[in-house]
C-alpha cells in the first residue's frame, strides 16, 4: 500500500468539488471519485445528474459504490498529512497577540503566512502547502495574513469586494454593479490601489520635503541666535569701552545698557526657541504622518489602504514658515541714547567708537578681489597676483577686446556681484591721483568715459589735493586727514555705495538710494605718473578688522 501510494500525486486524494482530502470517497460509473456527501448535495441542488469531471448526463440517478481503495489511500495520506504538520510546527512561529493565526490549526495556533482571498481562511506554512502546490489551488489569491476576512465580502451579495466605485469611493463585488452602482465609474480594485499608492508616494515625498525645509529653517534660526550673540557680545564690549571712563553715574548707564541688550537678546532667544519649538512639534507630527502614510503605501492590502487611504492622504496642518525669520536687534540706538545722557566729554569719544563699529559691520563682508587683466587699459602694468596696478610709459600691445577699457586707464576686478553686501580695501598711499569704486557690467569702455551714476560708475577720486564724489555734478569732500587705505562697500538691495577712510575708521561718503539692475563690478585708476609723483602702486589689500 505504501508503494502505490508513492505511486499517485496528491491532487488525487483531493475531492474536485471540496478540493480536500476525500472523506468518504464515491465512485460514478463514469469512473471519477468524489465525498459521498459532495456529490450527493451537487446532485441535490441540481435538477440534472451530471458528472461535475466529465459533464456525462444521468437520466436517473445512478448508484453510487464506495471506493475501498481511494478510501483507504486518503486516509494514509490525511494521516501523513498530519504527522507531517505535527513535526513542522515546531519549528514554525507561534502566533502571538497582535499576529494574525492560522485559521485551520487546531491546539496551538500558529503564526499565520498567508491569507486566501478565495477560501478566506488564513494559512500557516504547513497548512498553505496545498495552495503552492496544487493546480487547482494555486489559481486562488494570497495575500499577506490579515484578520477579518469576512470583512472582505459584500455584506448585501455576500461576494468578494474586488471592485472600486470612484463614483461613491467605496469598494463593492460583481453584483453591486449591476445593482446599487450600474450607471456609475467602475474600476477593478487593483487599479484603484495602484492610483491610490500614487498618491501617498506623492504625499509621503512632500511631507519629507516640508520636514528638510523645517530642519533648515531650524539651522537657519540657530545661525541667526548666533549672529545675534556675536553682535550682542560686541556691543556690550563697546559699551563698557565707553563707560569704564565714568564714576558711579557711568556705571549706572553702563549697566542700563548691557541689560537693554541682554533684554533684546533674551527675547531674540525666546521667539527663536518659540519658533523651534513649533517647528520641532511640526516635523514631529509630519515624521508620524510619514511612517504612517509609508507603512500604508507598502501595505498589499488593496481594501485596507483605500479604507485608509481618505485620513492619510492629507499632510497635517502646519505653519507657513516661508517668511518667518529671526531678525538680530539693532543695538546702536541702545548705545546712543545711553551715551547722549553722558557729559560732553564723552561726545568725541563716542563719535570714535561709533565710527570703528561701522568700520567692524561692513568689513564682515569682505571679499577676496582681483584685478582681471582682459579690462586693463594697456598701458596698465597688472602684477601676477592681480591685487597691484600701476601706470606703465609704454602701451602693451594687447587684443582690443570688448571687455579692455581703450582709452582711461582704469581697469575692473574679477569679480561680479548681483546681490548682497561686500566690502573690500584698497591701499592709496603715496598716490596723488586716483579712482576708485564701482561700476555696471555693461559700462562703455571705449573712447572718453565720464564717471558717473547716470554713466554706470559710482566713485570718488583724488585730484590737485582734492576729494570729490563723483556724483554729476561732483561733491567736493572735506576730509580731516589723508586716507592710506580706502574701503569700499555695497549693499547691492539697499542701493548703497559707500567708502571709508580705514585707518581713521571713518566715513568719506555714501551714494545713497541706487537702483542697482545689473551686475556691479570692483573699478579701478592708478592714473598717470604726475611727472614721477604719482607712481606709487594702488594695491588690493587683505582686510584687517579694526578694533
Amino acid at each position: 500500500m505504501a508503494a502505490a501510494s508513492c505511486l499517485l500525486t496528491e491532487d488525487q486524494f483531493l475531492c474536485s468539488i471540496c478540493l480536500d482530502v476525500f472523506t468518504d470517497p464515491v465512485t460514478t460509473p463514469c469512473g471519477h471519485n468524489f465525498c459521498k456527501t459532495c456529490i450527493t448535495e451537487h446532485w441535490d441542488i441540481n435538477v440534472k445528474c451530471q458528472c461535475p469531471n466529465c459533464k456525462k448526463l444521468y437520466y436517473t440517478r445512478p448508484e453510487l459504490y464506495v471506493n475501498t481503495f481511494i478510501s483507504e489511500m486518503a486516509a494514509q495520506f490525511r494521516q501523513s498529512a498530519q504527522q507531517k504538520a505535527s513535526s513542522s510546527s515546531s519549528e514554525q512561529q507561534v502566533s502571538k497577540p497582535g499576529e494574525v493565526p492560522c485559521d485551520v490549526c487546531t491546539g496551538t495556533k500558529l503564526k499565520a503566512l498567508k491569507s486566501c482571498l478565495v477560501c478566506l481562511v488564513s494559512y500557516c506554512e504547513t497548512h498553505l502547502e496545498p495552495h503552492l502546490t496544487i493546480s487547482g489551488l494555486k489559481r486562488h489569491q494570497l495575500i499577506d495574513p490579515v484578520e477579518n476576512l469576512e470583512g472582505r465580502m459584500c455584506l448585501k451579495h455576500d461576494k468578494l469586494l474586488e471592485l472600486f466605485c470612484k463614483t461613491d469611493q467605496m469598494c463593492v463585488c460583481v453584483l453591486c454593479t449591476v445593482s446599487d452602482h450600474k450607471t456609475h465609474d467602475v474600476v477593478p480594485l487593483r487599479e484603484e490601489y495602484e492610483g491610490k499608492k500614487a498618491e501617498l508616494e506623492k504625499t509621503e515625498a512632500e511631507m519629507q520635503q516640508m520636514i528638510q525645509k523645517r530642519r533648515l529653517k531650524i539651522e537657519e534660526i540657530k545661525h541667526s541666535v548666533e549672529l545675534s550673540e556675536e553682535d550682542a557680545d560686541r556691543e556690550i564690549a563697546d559699551g563698557v569701552q565707553v563707560f569704564t571712563a565714568l564714576k558711579e553715574s557711568v556705571e549706572r548707564s553702563q549697566a542700563e545698557l548691557m541689560d537693554t541688550i541682554k533684554e533684546k537678546q533674551r527675547k531674540t532667544e525666546k521667539q527663536a526657541e518659540g519658533f523651534i519649538k513649533e517647528l520641532e512639534q511640526e516635523i514631529s507630527e509630519l515624521k508620524k504622518r510619514s511612517t504612517e502614510v509609508e507603512q500604508l503605501s507598502c501595505s498589499e492590502d488593496h481594501l485596507h489602504l483605500l479604507q485608509s487611504f481618505m485620513s492619510l492622504n492629507t499632510v497635517p496642518p502646519t505653519k507657513d514658515w516661508t517668511e518667518v525669520s529671526i531678525c538680530p536687534p539693532s543695538y546702536e540706538e541702545t548705545v546712543v541714547r545711553a551715551v547722549s545722557q553722558l557729559e560732553e566729554t564723552l561726545s568725541k569719544q563716542m563719535k570714535k567708537l561709533l565710527a570703528e563699529t561701522k568700520m567692524q559691520r561692513v568689513q564682515q563682508y569682505a571679499v577676496d578681489v582681483t584685478l582681471d587683466p582682459d579690462t586693463a587699459y594697456p598701458k596698465l602694468i597688472l602684477s601676477d597676483d592681480g591685487k597691484e596696478v600701476r601706470y606703465g610709459d609704454v602701451k602693451t600691445n594687447l587684443p582690443d577686446n570688448q571687455e579692455r577699457f581703450s582709452s582711461c586707464n582704469s581697469v575692473l576686478a574679477k569679480q561680479r556681484f548681483s546681490s548682497g553686501r561686500f566690502y573690500y580695501e584698497v591701499q592709496v598711499r603715496g598716490k596723488t591721483k586716483w579712482d576708485l569704486g564701482v561700476a555696471r557690467e555693461s559700462i562703455n569702455r571705449k573712447g572718453k568715459i565720464t564717471l558717473s551714476p547716470q554713466d554706470g560708475y559710482w566713485t570718488i577720486w583724488l585730484r590737485n589735493d582734492e576729494y570729490e564724489a563723483l556724483a554729476g555734478p561732483p561733491v567736493r569732500l572735506s576730509l580731516k586727514s589723508r586716507p592710506e587705505k580706502v574701503g569700499v562697500f555695497v549693499d547691492y538691495e539697499e542701493g548703497l555705495v559707500s567708502f571709508y577712510d580705514v585707518d581713521a575708521a571713518a566715513l568719506i561718503y555714501s551714494f545713497t538710494g541706487c537702483c542697482f539692475t545689473e551686475q556691479l563690478c570692483p573699478f579701478f585708476s592708478p592714473c598717470d605718473k604726475d611727472g614721477g609723483k604719482n607712481s606709487a602702486l594702488l594695491i588690493i589689500s587683505p582686510v584687517s578688522h579694526t578694533g
